[in-house]
């Protein structure tokens, strides 16, 4: 009792001070670190008669807390803690009874360590990342959890990644674990008070935990508040938690589309479409007469469906023998369809729409000519699309959409109360889902998902929702107006068509992304990223996207298109082409060859092994005047390629290159070879001349990896002392020959490191990019790609030629 009146007292005299005492400023605590608070008694101004009084209850304030922290550094010395370590429970409230009374019934449930721990203050002011409090071993963490309810949360979010099943050699208790707190950003446009911001829970792990695996997969283990104990941190419930419930809230889905569409104006539209339709040869299913009808000719809303086949469908797919009956109201027998394609159509219909494309009903499967058509309106269907549902959380079309109905998923949130506070491990960003799912390892996936303007994921854990402009999810509550905020949630996955204002840096990103995936039918990577390449040609005024682009290349630029790579780790084979195929596809051409394709920058060629990682093949002049191309009739015809040629700085070329002045009439091309010309075929003139190469660190380069495919090798010049000249990029089986052929396609700037530049001078735009092939009958074959100085490559004498390119 004559402590609760003293603490009204104290309460009177300090209003907006809970406690009755200040902080002092040595104390305060600082943006992302706790300070230590030293708690005083103050007053001023009071009548005569209250001082013996303010005197008394002070000593008696410092008292209790002197007594109380000793005794907390007595125990944390017990359990091999430092003596000023914040992980110390002296930041609490100490004169609140009734919340340490609280906490004291709550902290039964924590072990030593954990009840150490003062998680209210941790979650206000926060744990400098370079200053985490420790928390023991993982292995410690495990056998702690049956009791612990924080271990707990730490030990799922590790048996989630499976490590202790798919990695059993690793030792655990090597993994030193540490807890230090982000911020969660703000929804609302600041500035905010530092202590508004919302704060997780961050759980570290020396060495292990950063590099492996099977830790990335699943992302940071990140632990929040639930949204029912924001307003204990006086803060609104923005970015904390919320309980998913067993099928998704179909309400707060319309209301992300809602935000997206009232909010974000053109910044979530495809501004480039905005005046078209679906063009009338493309159908849809409409939803409600359960038909598959003709595109309306009027304004109308669509939806689109990604999603893995997993295999063959013949059983559901719309053909030439059930596209009449489908066409009528009523024809489409929901019975036959796998659970991926209902559940889409019902909950699109849940949601108020009407139209949904979906290929396996909407393209006629068994009827090439229209495949071909419907194909070639992919950025139509996807980038007019209202939204596009992505089911992500399954690996077949017989698979349901999770939570769309009862009992078609298992949320995965765990909750459990640490001194009061609801506290739960975060399941994945929607990107981590994503690289979980088999939805993302397919190749038709890539333009599905980079053409539709808002996406709506169906994963194993939650539903998320993406546009240009934010992120939502079931799990965490972010919905706002704003069209730019600083939530964590708002990190989108970047597959946003175009990438860039730039048309062939849209066209890389696309390219490098596309060819990472796997195809059931190689020969359909072209088709697969026809949607991405005709809204190339749409959106920066390419022309006919037939003439833009072929054989998966920009032929419009042509000059950068061209310095494409193997991934190191692919080994070089060619694409199985379809059945009836009468053509092979030409070598210069990425779509010709199996796997992976980087563009990368010039750096690569200083290195002693390839590496994939992408960057700007950059062109600083093209020295090819004129290219052409054999179309599919055999004719020849030329190519609109883009020039390129930048200004040096430089004192005088000497010798300098010059590209071949002749002007090459397609009506007189001389060739070798009594054969006709197969389509793909590039002709230009350029220079070509032979040089000597070695594996860069010798045949038993040690840098190297049995798993490359592709080398490093050192161009060397004609002189009898041979002089590393330039780098050239081949394949490694078969061997290359000990002498190679190239030929020039454009120009570069100079730099260190890629000749030896003791006996050649660099100079600004001092190197060529040339092209390593092979010869048969005046045909010539890509082998490799590579620079040279040009001093090297004007001294070897090359010749004029014209160049057959197959």
């Amino acid at each position: 009792m004559i402590l609760s009146s003293s603490k009204a007292q104290l309460s009177q005299q300090f209003p907006g001070n809970p406690e009755g005492f200040t902080l002092l400023p040595g104390g305060a605590p600082t943006s992302g670190t706790i300070g230590t608070h030293r708690l005083v008694s103050t007053h001023t101004g009071l009548a005569f008669a209250g001082i013996f009084g303010g005197i008394s209850l002070g000593i008696l304030a410092v008292w209790l807390l002197v007594a109380r922290t000793r005794k907390l550094k007595e125990n944390a010395a017990s359990a091999g803690t430092s003596e000023s370590s914040p992980l110390l429970v002296q930041y609490q409230a100490p004169l609140n009874l009734q919340t340490y009374t609280a906490k004291l019934e709550n902290d039964i449930l924590l072990c030593s360590v954990c009840a150490k721990l003062d998680f209210y203050r941790i979650l206000l002011y926060g744990i400098h990342e370079l200053e985490p409090i420790p928390l023991g071993s993982l292995s410690s963490i495990f056998e702690k959890s049956y009791q612990c309810s924080f271990c707990r949360l730490i030990s799922l979010y590790v048996r989630r990644t499976r490590i202790e099943e798919d990695f059993p050699h690793i030792d655990l208790s090597e993994i030193e674990c540490g807890v230090h707190t982000t911020l969660c950003g703000a929804l609302r446009r600041g500035p905010h008070p530092p202590l508004r911001y919302g704060r997780r829970l961050h759980i570290t792990g020396n060495g292990l935990w950063q590099t492996h695996p099977a830790f990335r997969a699943v992302g940071p283990l990140l632990i929040h508040l639930m949204q029912e104990d924001a307003s204990k941190f006086g803060r609104p419930v923005d970015l904390h938690g919320r309980r998913v419930k067993n099928t998704v809230d179909v309400g707060l889905v319309k209301k992300w589309i809602k935000l997206c569409q009232e909010n974000h104006g053109d910044k979530c539209r495809n501004v480039w479409r905005m005046d078209r339709n679906l063009p009338e040869f493309v159908r849809v299913v409409d939803v409600v007469s359960m038909a598959v009808i003709p595109a309306p000719s009027h304004r109308f809303r669509h939806v689109a469906l990604s999603y893995v086949w997993g295999g063959n469908g013949a059983e559901y797919w719309t053909t030439k023998d059930n596209i009449a009956k489908r066409s009528i109201p009523g024809g489409l027998n929901a019975a036959n369809l796998p659970e991926t394609i209902t559940d889409s159509i019902s909950f699109v219909r849940q949601l108020g729409e009407r139209y949904i494309w979906i290929d396996a009903l909407c393209i006629i499967q068994d009827d090439l000519q229209d495949k071909i058509v419907q194909l070639h309106a992919m950025d139509s269907v996807y980038g007019l699309s209202y939204f596009t549902l992505i089911a992500a959380g399954g690996k077949t079309a017989r698979d349901p959409l999770p939570g769309c109905r009862p009992r078609t998923r298992t949320p995965q949130i765990h909750i459990e109360v640490v001194q009061g506070l609801h506290l739960f491990v975060t399941p994945p960003t929607h990107e981590k889902a994503l690289g979980m799912s088999a939805w993302i390892t397919r190749c038709w996936t890539y333009q599905e998902s980079a053409l539709s303007c808002r996406r709506i994921y169906f994963t194993e854990q939650e539903v998320y929702f993406e546009c240009r402009c934010q992120v939502f999810c079931e799990n965490i509550v972010a919905e706002s107006k704003a069209d730019f905020c600083s939530s964590f949630l708002r990190h989108s996955r970047e597959e946003y068509f175009p990438f860039s204002t730039d048309s062939f840096w849209s066209y890389k990103y696309a390219v490098e992304r596309c060819t990472r995936r796997n195809l059931t039918v190689e020969s359909d990577i072209v088709d697969a990223l026809t949607g991405v390449t005709n809204a190339l040609a749409v959106a920066f005024g390419l022309g006919d996207p037939a003439r833009a682009f072929q054989y998966g290349m920009m032929l419009t630029e042509l000059h950068q298109a061209l310095l494409w790579q193997h991934d190191p780790l692919t080994p070089r084979t060619r694409r199985s082409l379809a059945e009836g195929s009468n053509s092979s596809w030409p070598s210069w051409a990425w779509a010709t060859w199996c796997g992976a394709v980087i563009y990368m920058s010039r750096s690569v060629y200083r290195q002693t092994r390839v590496t994939g990682y992408s960057s700007e093949a950059s062109v600083d002049e093209t020295l090819v005047d004129a290219w052409y191309i054999v179309d599919h009739g055999g004719g020849i015809v030329p190519l609109n390629v883009q020039k390129v040629s930048r200004v040096y700085w430089i004192e005088e070329e000497q010798p300098p290159y010059s590209s071949p002045g002749r002007t090459l009439d397609p009506t007189a091309m001389p060739l070798d070879t009594h054969r006709p010309l197969k389509p793909g075929t590039l002709i230009f003139c350029t220079t070509s001349s032979h040089f000597a190469i070695t594996r860069r660190g010798g045949e038993l380069n040690e840098e190297s990896s049995p798993a490359d495919h592709y080398g490093l090798f050192n161009i060397l010049s004609a002189t009898s002392s041979p002089t590393w000249v330039g780098t050239v990029i081949l394949p490694l089986n078969p061997a290359p020959p000990s002498s190679i052929e190239f030929i020039v396609l454009s120009r570069c700037d100079g730099a260190h490191g890629f000749y030896d530049e003791e006996s050649i001078k660099p100079y600004r735009g001092c190197l060529l990019h040339v092209m390593a092939v092979s010869e048969n009958e005046g045909l010539m074959e890509r082998v490799g790609l590579g620079i040279i100085h040009i001093v090297a490559w004007v001294a070897s004498t090359p010749d004029e030629k014209v160049v057959f390119l197959r």
